[in-house]
């Protein structure tokens, strides 16, 4: 869309990503259906990971930021979040789930991670061919989690990517109120020939941004504000007078 407005042609971007990374929002289309769809799921997988007193690993999408894993984690009430913009200690967190698995009278435990998430000092787990873009195709570090926490804590683990789940089916309704506002706010910018701007939503509010927004910084997760970086769980707290998407 940057690129298209710089070269003169007249538009009006709508942001759409269900990872909410886009620069510049605080919401873009898909995230909400993505968070539903995950916490449903995590709950469905409760039943399996309690019966077998498992540790359960679900990975979910977020390349370069972790607000799916965190949110998700938050609302989920899962035990431990792993999030793209903190690398972990893999031993930590097995410590930390084998308490949380005790501590569970139905003994088990469970976590999040994001797929763009790392281990201090190791890599983003990626395969396949770049695309046009540069990236390649992210995913399998919940695998990987999962097989190091067993050897850890001798505990069978569980580990389910939802990948594609997150994103399937009809959208949830917040997910359409948003989409079907943003369509009018554009309509509404045509109308008085404004354009090379991008729809958006601060601080609870519909409003419009440069079309270039997208490309002058990187959304991350407001680590310092909304996640404990010792105990791999959201600090969501205070939240009174916070914008509805916490920031």
């Amino acid at each position: 869309g940057a690129r298209i407005h710089r070269e003169g042609f007249p538009i009006i971007s709508i942001p759409k990503t269900m990872d909410n990374d886009v620069f510049g929002t605080d919401f873009c289309i898909g995230f909400s259906t993505a968070i539903t769809r995950s916490v449903q799921f995590i709950h469905q997988l409760r039943s399996t990971a309690g019966s077998h007193e498992r540790i359960g690993v679900v990975e979910l999408f977020g390349r370069h930021s972790g607000e799916t894993s965190l949110i998700s984690a938050y609302l989920s009430g899962v035990d431990r979040a792993i999030i793209s913009e903190v690398p972990f200690d893999i031993e930590k967190l097995a410590e930390l789930l084998l308490r949380d698995r005790e501590a569970n009278p139905s003994h088990y435990a469970m976590m999040t991670i994001s797929e763009g998430a790392r281990e201090i000092g190791g890599e983003v787990v990626q395969t396949g061919v770049a695309d046009s873009y540069g990236h390649k195709k992210l995913g399998g570090i919940g695998a990987v989690t999962a097989k190091k926490l067993e050897e850890l804590t001798g505990v069978k683990t569980m580990c389910q990517e939802l990948a594609y789940l997150m994103r399937s089916g009809a959208p949830d309704a917040l997910d359409v109120m948003v989409a079907v506002n943003y369509a009018n706010t554009a309509m509404d910018l045509l109308a008085i020939g404004k354009t090379g701007r991008m729809v958006a939503l601060r601080d609870g509010r519909y409003t419009d941004v440069s079309a270039e927004s997208p490309v002058l910084g990187v959304k991350h997760v407001d680590v310092r504000a909304l996640y404990d970086v010792d105990s791999y769980r959201p600090k969501v707290w205070h939240v009174l007078s916070k914008p509805m998407f916490l920031y």
